[in-house]
């Protein structure tokens, strides 16, 4: 009989920091990770702390947070950069800036939404 064996590491949403579900010390790194997403006065919180579930689910808000402000940043930037004397080298490289800023914010999301289904699973099997 063949086992197909499947790993949630083996997604491109999987954060490479994040050691492979199951394997020791993972729920570990996961919280290590998540907690770097999130600001640093959130990140000493004990239920934070206690709960990887409770972090994962701050961090998926924290970033979705971000992506908001990236976006609106992008969207106003060519209106609101000019009148703040900005020239137009600056505005086109800032507008880029935001644009990479938005898509690597995605990818974070959908990495955090990978661990965070890790974590539910795990926790929902105690």
């Amino acid at each position: 009989m063949i086992m197909t064996l499947t790993s949630t590491r083996t997604s491109p949403d999987w954060p490479c920091q994040v050691k492979t579900p199951g394997s020791y010390d993972w729920e570990r790194s996961a919280a290590k990770w998540l907690r770097e997403l999130i600001p640093a006065r959130y990140a000493s919180y004990p239920a934070l702390i206690r709960h990887p579930v409770l972090l994962a689910r701050h961090a998926q808000i924290q970033v979705q947070q971000e992506i908001r402000v990236a976006r609106t940043a992008l969207q106003t930037a060519r209106a609101e950069l000019p009148v703040l004397g900005m020239p137009e080298s600056v505005i086109e490289h800032t507008i880029k800036l935001y644009a990479a800023e938005v898509l690597q914010l995605q990818h974070i999301a959908r990495s955090v939404r990978a661990v965070t289904e890790a974590l539910v699973g795990r926790h929902a099997g105690r």
